[in-house]
């Protein structure tokens, strides 16, 4: 079972005549348990891919599915309160309140939603991420690999249907990246956990079981068990496709 789904989803900025075209007909699933890499040249599409696949953006046409719910059907307010229990973010930047403890940045999604927070899973989910030892530190004494454990944690707190990674290793230096990669990783094999990440990074998407490739807005290509070398050949053949056929998508 896909957990969400793209059915020629289509998104465009702009009016008649100055529209650009971010998404042409994209249509993909994403399977319960698994972890997916997303990849493109720059321009391709990638983030608007992410944010229409999450519902924080409306497509033009076609449909997003989150477990069988259509979100072109739910209101704002509906569409928020979706997000917010069923969906798990994870970016670049760490986004950690720095008045907040550990603990208290983990279970902000529970208290903005008006759920208790479980103790038991609480410490569970701190421990899980590394961070046991850490729970009453502020962001401000932490590193930043340790300040994205806590993003980790918080998007898992809540156990989502989905995460979507959007970045997540571009602020942090290899040996750091590995480590957080390898926790999403384990999020997957061990908690059943489903992850979409976008990133540049071939090394990053090798740890996924799959990577889809965009292309001037399209789906171009996918790889079963990637590896680095392999990913990387890919994406040299779709850079050079991009730099023949420049657009404006996002």
């Amino acid at each position: 079972m896909n957990v969400v789904e793209l059915i020629d989803v289509r998104k465009t900025y702009g009016g008649k005549r100055t529209s650009v075209t971010a998404l042409d007909g994209v249509t993909t699933g994403f399977p319960r348990a698994s972890f997916t890499a997303v990849m493109g040249p720059s321009g391709s599409g990638k983030s608007t891919f992410l944010h229409c696949a999450a519902g924080l953006d409306r497509p033009t046409g076609g449909a997003v599915l989150l477990e069988g719910q259509d979100l072109g059907e739910l209101s704002e307010v509906a569409l928020t309160k979706l997000r917010r229990e069923r969906i798990g973010f994870v970016f670049q930047a760490f986004n950690l309140l720095p008045a907040l403890t550990v603990q208290d940045n983990v279970t902000l999604p529970l208290r903005l939603s008006g759920r208790r927070a479980k103790s038991e899973l609480v410490r569970r989910v701190i421990d899980q991420v590394g961070l046991g030892d850490r729970r009453k530190h502020l962001p401000g004494e932490l590193s930043g690999g340790q300040q994205q454990r806590v993003a980790i944690a918080r998007a898992l707190v809540t156990r989502p249907a989905v995460i979507f990674a959007d970045e997540p290793t571009g602020a942090l230096d290899t040996r750091t990246a590995r480590d957080v990669l390898g926790l999403l990783r384990k999020a997957v094999d061990q908690a059943g956990q489903t992850v979409v990440m976008v990133t540049h990074d071939p090394v990053a998407a090798s740890y996924a079981d799959r990577v889809v490739f965009l292309a001037d807005g399209r789906l171009v290509g996918e790889l079963m068990s990637p590896t680095a070398e392999a990913v990387a050949e890919r994406m040299t053949h779709l850079g050079a496709w991009a730099e023949r056929e420049p657009t404006g998508a996002r």
